[in-house]
């Protein structure tokens, strides 16, 4: 992928060198990533906007830190839902808005009631299982990137995955009934 005539790793090279430019062009480039991921944790569009506005000083800041380039929009994400999970653990008691269904990716499917049922099934899982679910699904990522993005084995995110595949269809047989 090219920005403005530049490839990623040139831009990346240039953010770590301090290039405000380069950093700037390369944030906007994931902006809408980094957005969809904050969203799909917080569930409104003002929190999310204050995590990618935390994922850009985070990122910012610690870019010189990255040590294999190749992997940014990954250690973006990464940044990401560790902003996500610290701001919902420290706002767990707050109560939240109306949740505003623009944009969120369960709601595109024609299916609503499917849609909204598996919404509700999702969000009662534990972080790391509604993590590994978004990315195996919705972002669709192999099980390597997954364990290379949450810095777990492979094999913990299959498990972390049937689990939650279990845990989601024993709720949903549940309501069937």
């Amino acid at each position: 992928m090219q920005k403005g005539g530049f490839p990623i790793l040139q831009l990346i090279k240039k953010a770590q060198k301090r290039d405000d430019a380069a950093f700037l062009t390369l944030f906007q480039i994931y902006e809408k990533d980094i957005y969809r991921m904050a969203y799909i944790y917080v569930k409104n569009e003002e929190d999310a906007l204050d995590i990618v506005q935390e994922v850009a000083y985070r990122s910012f800041s610690n870019i010189k830190a990255l040590k294999n380039p190749e992997f940014f929009k990954t250690w973006l994400l990464k940044i990401t839902i560790n902003c996500a999970i610290t701001f919902l653990e420290k706002n767990k008691n707050r109560s939240t808005p109306a949740m505003e269904n623009k944009g969120d990716v369960f709601l595109e499917s024609e299916d609503l009631p499917m849609a909204l049922t598996l919404k509700g099934l999702i969000d009662n899982l534990a972080a790391e299982e509604k993590t590994v679910v978004m990315l195996r699904f919705y972002k669709n990522h192999t099980f390597k990137e997954i364990a290379e993005l949450l810095e777990i084995p492979l094999g913990t995110a299959k498990s972390i995955l049937y689990r939650a595949l279990h845990k989601l269809r024993t709720e949903f047989e549940k309501g069937m009934v």
